[in-house]
């Protein structure tokens, strides 16, 4: 569980573990994850077909019975990813690989680039799955940050998020 009551959603065999950087302001006041108004995880989620219908911030727990998990690479809230300190990601990424490791998802999905780079300790991703697993046995899938901030559209991220399945 995060510092500030953000829980973790995974469980043993999930086909998907969608892993964003930490919880933000709105996510820790409320204790979901991706709980800003603006954020458009659960739109993207819903849209490519992920979920049979848009979820809210409150209901993260039900992904657990479509075989979807949620986590972050980070536990603290902060204002902006760019808050979050170096330790804080060397830390992190142990604590995600001993999770992804005891789980054993078939993808996890890491949500923004810089989640991934964080993640892999690699300079460079595409969008999509990643031709090496950092976990053997593991998928690594790189979507798009689902932030209001980013500045892709819609249809675009959904046709990203679409490639998972």
């Amino acid at each position: 569980m995060g510092d500030n009551g953000v829980p973790d959603f995974l469980a043993p065999g999930l086909n998907i573990v969608f892993v964003g950087f930490n919880p933000g302001i709105r996510s820790g006041e409320t204790g979901h994850h991706f709980a800003n108004p603006t954020n458009r995880f659960w739109k993207l989620l819903h849209e490519a077909g992920i979920t049979p219908r848009k979820y809210k911030p409150e209901d993260g727990r039900l992904l657990l019975e479509l075989g979807l998990g949620l986590t972050n690479i980070v536990p603290r809230t902060t204002r902006a990813a760019s808050d979050i300190k170096p330790e804080e990601f060397t830390e992190g990424r142990q604590q995600l690989l001993d999770k992804l490791r005891h789980y054993r998802p078939r993808v996890v999905c890491l949500v923004g680039k810089g989640v991934y780079q964080a993640y892999s300790g690699k300079n460079q991703a595409t969008w999509g799955y990643q031709p090496d697993s950092i976990v053997p046995g593991i998928r690594d899938f790189v979507a798009p940050n689902s932030s209001g901030l980013v500045r892709m559209k819609l249809d675009q991220l959904v046709s990203i998020y679409r490639l998972i399945t």
